[in-house]
């Protein structure tokens, strides 16, 4: 039984996996100075829909995001923006 689940549950991750590579990414350049800033940035666009994770680093104050065609770079990039304001980051779209 035990082999069983792991293979299906390989399974499911496998297919995980392609699905998300699938996916389009969305890189942004983000003025992120600390991990409280990578975790603000994490939280605000990991809560809209169709959005399957968002990867920070803030040495290179960048910012990947993995999302279905529902959250369009526009809407992030609005988001950002909103957060821009308030703590006084910098935000772009990376070309």
């Amino acid at each position: 039984i035990a082999k069983r689940i792991h293979i299906t549950f390989s399974s499911v991750l496998e297919r995980e996996t392609i699905k998300k590579s699938n996916m389009p990414e969305t890189k942004f350049d983000v003025g992120m100075t600390c991990e409280g800033c990578a975790s603000a940035v994490k939280r605000i666009l990991g809560k809209m829909d169709g959005v399957t994770e968002v990867k920070t680093d803030v040495a290179e104050k960048s910012v990947v995001v993995v999302a279905d065609e529902s959250a369009s770079s526009q809407e992030m990039l609005e988001k950002l923006l909103k957060w821009s304001e308030a703590s006084g980051k910098s935000v772009a779209l990376s070309a």
